[in-house]
Formats: structure tokens, sequence, C-alpha cells
């Protein structure tokens, strides 16, 4: 018979020993499937152990990728958004170069018989630096300056020269203080309109925190119209302050509040505070009033306090004002009307409740006595008020406060 060639074990044989070499052929053919099948699971082994971790760390690379792809997306979202927002950042930045040359520090020692007496040490505040009938004044707070004198005051500039002032002038009843000084080229404020003011208006106090000098600090107006202030030794009885948030701390006292015109709508006066410290909420007083008693001071010597002309009911109480049918106990009773007073002639009569003066509510007496002596003489002012249960609207011409009273 022919030689007989298997395809698979590829050997060559003759029929004598025919069996024996097919079964040599299938043992060798099952070792070397069994040989090739380990050398697959190695491969696999090795395939397992190098090409997935691979896998995994192409993974791992294609999500660091996409968070390095996401954080460039953010980078570039806050570039806009600073773009968007530095229009405003630059109108404050501007404001603040424009003010600050206008801001002084103040440092006054007390006179020597008052430091023995009182025992009293180096005061501490601010000022703003104003024009005033054509003159440069420093407007500041009575209390900064009040147990000193012009030779033991010392009034420094934002480019760190210093003088003193020539003169003083002061009113204790509103705190309001102005010094005049020396012939010279000085940088003033400009000021704004604080009747204007809205709660919520953003503003910068600049001044002298701690003795900190040309220090600012922002924030909003938080309120309008406080009055009945705990303020030192109770002089201060006119008071019709701006609240704000913006921080004010010792020494900023007799600093400027100013709007996002650059304008100064106040004069930095007091803070409410457990600490001593900011704690949000300072007072200025409206620089409408302080400019006005400030003019007074200068061209005077004294202040013009307006004047109604009436006397009112200290007995007015919440059940005479829900009986008149206001709402809550507000306004303030009018018991008599002086002849000839602004009152009079705006045909006010007795028992009438003013709890409207000038757009604020009037929430009591004394709150209608300051209200009417820190407004300007001469100047025409809407009021509302109760007369039988019913309202009327008058317009009052404030008149001068008389001498005698």
């Amino acid at each position: 018979m022919p030689g007989i060639t298997n395809p698979t074990c590829r050997c060559r044989t003759s029929k004598s020993n025919e069996l024996g070499t097919i079964v040599a052929c299938t043992y060798r053919e099952i070792f070397r499937f069994e040989l090739n099948r380990a050398v697959a699971v190695v491969l696999a082994a090795l395939l397992i152990g190098f090409v997935f971790p691979s896998l995994a760390l192409a993974q791992q690379a294609g999500d660091k990728g996409a968070t390095d792809q996401q954080r460039e997306l953010e980078y570039n979202e806050i570039d806009r958004e600073y773009e968007a927002l530095s229009r405003e950042l630059g109108l404050i930045k501007r404001v603040v170069k424009v003010i600050t040359p206008a801001v002084v520090h103040i440092e006054a020692s007390p006179v020597r018989r008052e430091s023995l007496i009182r025992g009293d040490v180096q005061e501490a505040g601010s000022g703003v630096l104003v024009k005033l009938r054509g003159q440069t004044y420093v407007l500041t707070n009575r209390h900064v300056i009040k147990h000193s004198s012009a030779p033991n005051i010392r009034i420094r500039f934002s480019d760190g020269n210093a003088t003193n002032p020539q003169r003083i002038w002061s009113d204790p009843e509103t705190d309001v203080a102005v010094m005049s000084l020396p012939p010279g080229n000085y940088a003033t404020a400009r000021l704004g309109d604080s009747s204007g003011v809205e709660i919520g208006e953003h503003v910068l106090a600049v001044g002298s925190p701690f003795g900190l000098s040309q220090s600012v600090t922002r924030g909003i107006i938080s309120a309008k119209g406080r009055y009945n202030l705990e303020l030192g030794s109770g002089e201060v009885t006119l008071q019709n302050f701006l609240q704000t948030d913006a921080a004010i701390n010792p020494g900023n006292s007799g600093g400027p509040l100013i709007n996002l015109r650059a304008q100064v709508v106040g004069l930095n006066t007091a803070i409410a505070s457990n600490s001593g410290g900011n704690e949000g909420i300072g007072f200025s007083i409206p620089i409408d009033i302080a400019v006005r008693i400030a003019g007074d001071l200068v061209e005077r010597g004294e202040v013009r306090r307006g004047y109604l002309g009436v006397t009112l009911d200290g007995l007015f109480d919440e059940r005479r004002a829900k009986a008149a049918g206001l709402p809550r106990q507000m306004g303030a009773r009018v018991k008599a009307i002086y002849a000839g007073s602004p009152a009079e002639n705006a045909q006010l009569r007795a028992e009438d409740i003013i709890y409207m003066f000038g757009g604020t509510v009037v929430e009591d007496d004394d709150h209608l006595i300051s209200l009417v002596q820190l407004t300007e003489v001469g100047r025409q002012i809407p009021v509302v008020v109760r007369r039988d249960r019913h309202d009327r609207q008058v317009v009052v011409v404030i008149g001068d406060e008389p001498a005698q009273e």
C-alpha cells in the first residue's frame, strides 16, 4: 500500500506500523493541542495583565483630560463674568482714587485743663475737605475735636503734609464741626444730595479707623431716618441718621460716606456695637444737614433752627392714635399754636395730628422736633395731618426759631 501522509501530524508511515503511528500521532497531537492551549492561557493572562491596565490608564487619562477641559471651560467662564463685572469694579477704584485726596486724618490733643480734669488722651478721627461759600473747610464731628483747640489739632492730608486749623466752629446738638485752613491748593470732595439716597444704595466709607488713614470700606444704605440714639454724653439731641453696614470703627468719625458717583452723602458719626468695633451698623449725618449746619456756623457763628410754632401733647398715646383712626401709635398731636407762626400761616389747628412731614412718617414728638429743627429755614414742606378722622395735606414754610425759644 502506498504511504499515507497525515495532514495533521505530518508523519510518513507504512502499512506494517500504521496503527502505532496513528496512535503516536494522536498523542502528539493531543500534547501539541494542550501545549497550545497553555500558551493561549499564558498569552491571555499576559493580555489581561498588560492590555487591560493599559486600557484603564487610557481611560483615566481620558477622564483627566475631560476634567482638565472642564476646568478650562470654567476658567473661561470666570473670565467672561469678570469682564462683565470689571466695569463696576473699575468704577469703585476710580471713585476711591478721586475721593481719597479730599479725606484727612485728624489728631486732637486735649487742652491741659481738660486733660487733667477728664484724664483724656489724644482723640483721632477723620474729616473731609469741602467748599463752603467759595472757601475750603474741613468738615468733621464735634466729638473728635471738642476737648481740643486749634493749636492742638493736627490735620494730616493724603500726601503726608499736615497743618493746624485756623479757626473752629461746632454744634453740640448735631455733632457737626467745621474748621478753616490756611490758604493753599486743596483737593475738595463733591457733595451729593442725601435727600435722594435710597435704602439698598451702595456706598463707601473712607477714614482712619484705629488710626489707619485712607482706609476704604464698602456697604449699602441699610436704613434712613434713625433717631433717639444714645450717643456719648447725650448732647446730640437732633438726629436723623443714615444707617449703613459699611464697616465704621473708632477713627472713622468725621469721615465721608460716598456714593458711587463719588459724591459725599453722609458724615460718619457713630456705631451700634457691643464690642466697641464694627458690627455692621453705623450711622452718618446726612450731608444736606451737615453742610447747612456748617454754613450757618461759618456765616453766623450759630445755627438757625427750623421753627413750626406749635405746642405738642405729651399725653398722646396708642389709644388716642387709634381713636383718631390711625393704624398704630404714630405722629404728634398739636395742643396749641403760636400766633403768627408758620403753623398758623399754614392753617394748622389744635388737635391736628401731624403724622407725615416732608414724606417722612412722624413717629412721635421727639421725631417731629428733630425733623423741624433740622430743616432749612424758608423751605416749603408738605405736611399730612389727621383731622376729624380724615387726612388733610398742607404746606408749611419753615420759620426761624425765635431767639427766646
